[in-house]
């Protein structure tokens, strides 16, 4: 059986509570505490039931506590998924969009998300959902844009009659 590893000296059982109460990180200052036991000569098993973990936990906590002190006892952000887009791929995306549809070559006359999420899988190779399209899009800049809707029998000549009758305020 492995020997425990020792703390730190440049720290004690007093230092550690102060710290651990003026923390406003919850998680931090519970590390503290059960590091502070092991400073007032408890077991680690002891200090593995004041922080609610087993001993390979502790041993953890003994490990990053030593290397950078009560710093090293703070949840680091996960750095979460690879994005799916390359900077390059943006750019093309961003242009491509920028340009606007071509009706010959591309057969249709207004960017749609689907489409752009077709065009990227042609091009690169990669499948996003339309949803993910229209995140990357909002990220780039871009707003969706949609046009009044207007109904189908109506009438100009009426429109510009009514205009007429009723001028604005």
């Amino acid at each position: 059986m492995s020997a425990a590893v020792p703390l730190r000296e440049d720290f004690n059982a007093d230092a550690l509570r102060r710290l651990a109460k003026a923390s406003r990180d919850a998680w931090q200052s519970r590390r503290l505490l059960a590091l502070a036991a092991i400073y007032d000569g408890g077991n680690r098993t002891d200090a593995a039931r004041i922080g609610a973990v087993g001993l390979q936990t502790v041993r953890d906590w003994v490990l990053a506590f030593n290397a950078d002190g009560p710093a090293g006892l703070i949840d680091g952000q996960a750095p979460g998924q690879r994005p799916k887009l390359s900077d390059d791929q943006r750019r093309a995306l961003a242009a491509i969009v920028e340009r606007g549809p071509d009706p010959d070559r591309d057969g249709i006359v207004r960017w749609r998300r689907t489409d752009l999420a077709a065009w990227l899988y042609t091009r690169f190779r990669v499948s996003l959902d339309e949803t993910t399209v229209g995140r990357e899009l909002r990220k780039l800049g871009f707003a969706k844009l949609s046009d009044r809707p207007r109904h189908y029998a109506q009438d100009p000549a009426a429109l510009a009659a009514f205009k007429k009758a009723c001028p604005p305020r």
